[in-house]
């Protein structure tokens, strides 16, 4: 599914649940269907990768160049690439995982 298919087919769960057609939970799940069908076939440069492993990462899905691209990506978008405070005082273990090709 490219972009405009996906931004199409978003859309279309929107205006159903705006003519009542849908309630809240349906356009949820049909907005995050949307969403994983493009995902899963993403067809751009990059590739897309999932981490597998403890929480709060395990399940993420991202896209990047590569795989070590990818890990720095999950731990970036979990925040848990933030090991020390100003105090140099750790806050937050990095969890452990592996990125894997969806």
């Amino acid at each position: 599914m490219d972009r405009i298919s996906a931004i199409r087919n978003v859309e279309d769960a929107l205006r159903a649940f705006e003519d009542g057609d849908a309630d809240l939970a349906d356009t949820e799940r049909r907005v995050a269907a949307v969403i994983r069908t493009y995902a899963t076939e993403f067809d751009g440069d990059d590739d897309v990768f999932r981490a597998v492993g403890e929480e709060p990462v395990d399940g993420m899905i991202v896209v990047a160049p590569s795989a070590p691209a990818a890990r720095e990506r999950v731990l970036a978008l979990s925040g848990s690439d933030r090991l020390e405070d100003t105090t140099n005082v750790i806050t937050d273990p990095v969890p452990e995982f592996d990125v894997e090709r969806v």
